[in-house]
């Protein structure tokens, strides 16, 4: 486990990721959202005891199938932000981000990337008034019609906030590059610490050039998983979960198969569009087959 950095440690100085050249304005109609970041000088006027001025800004980014988003999904930014509160550390966050997987990604269980965007969007909608309306959903990478790397898309929300946006206002008015890290479950890090599954080089761009917050997961062992991952320790933040939440989307799929309730494990706006479309059902598979379609199982 990494020693959690407090505001006013001494930390190694770290050079942020080379900013490339994305193709954002190419994809017809994309526009990157950004009007639900949380203002740094806001922080600092409710708190002074932020010392806001003294933080690195941080941006969260969940990528994954969302197929369909979860509750946990969204409780996983919960547990990052209060990790970096209790005890203090030297971030601030200052938004999240749901990054859906294209349909170039073959995966059992997939739902159409414009579904599933849909029920990402729906599931931030229920929550718009609460104190999580941080996060927004990109559907940057899901417009893509060829499987984007995950450190491709770290790249993306890079560029996008430290080039485009030239970083993030900071109270004195001055502007700060903002540290992009991946969001993630330990089950993602145990696929990291396995041979041939991650090539060395986007290990090192993604959790040696960005990092990682990783919320614990029942089943997986975080201590296995990392001692391959040594040399990124310093940059890799376990976050343990104090109440147990091992909802998956793969569970929810297998409970909508059998007509089974998925009532408080998944969004309500997410469920009525579920049944709407008749995702994850059997009727859908078999539709799909006649159809000639890869079958959503």
């Amino acid at each position: 486990m990494t020693h959690s950095p407090r505001a006013g440690d001494e930390v190694a100085a770290q050079a942020p990721p080379p900013v490339l050249a994305m193709d954002g304005d190419e994809l017809d109609g994309y526009s990157f959202p950004k009007n639900k970041f949380i203002s740094m000088k806001h922080a600092a006027k409710r708190d002074s005891r932020h010392r806001s001025q003294d933080k690195v800004p941080l941006v969260l980014v969940a990528c994954g199938s969302f197929s369909p988003i979860t509750f946990l999904h969204l409780r996983l930014f919960e547990l990052a932000k209060d990790w970096t509160k209790y005890p203090r550390t030297e971030f601030e966050v200052v938004a999240g981000y749901l990054s859906p997987v294209g349909d170039a990604y073959s995966k059992a269980g997939l739902a159409t990337a414009k579904d599933r965007i849909h029920m990402c969007q729906l599931a931030l909608e229920a929550d718009a008034d609460s104190r999580s309306s941080w996060v927004m959903v990109d559907d940057w990478e899901a417009r893509h019609t060829e499987y984007q790397p995950t450190a491709r898309v770290l790249d993306h929300f890079n560029y996008e906030i430290n080039t485009r946006m030239g970083g993030v206002e900071m109270p004195d008015g001055s502007r700060r590059t903002a540290k992009i890290v991946l969001l993630a479950g330990a089950d993602l890090i145990s696929t990291m610490s396995t041979p041939g599954v991650w090539s060395q080089e986007d290990l090192q761009h993604i959790l040696g050039d960005y990092g990682a917050f990783i919320v614990e997961r029942a089943g997986t062992n975080i201590d296995d998983a990392l001692a391959s991952l040594e040399k990124w320790k310093s940059n890799i933040h376990v976050i343990h979960q104090l109440i147990q939440n091992d909802v998956s989307s793969t569970k929810i799929r297998a409970f909508l198969k059998k007509d089974m309730s998925i009532r408080y494990l998944v969004p309500q706006m997410v469920i009525e569009y579920i049944e709407k479309k008749n995702l994850y059902t059997d009727a859908q598979s078999r539709q799909a087959a006649l159809n000639g379609e890869v079958a959503a199982s």
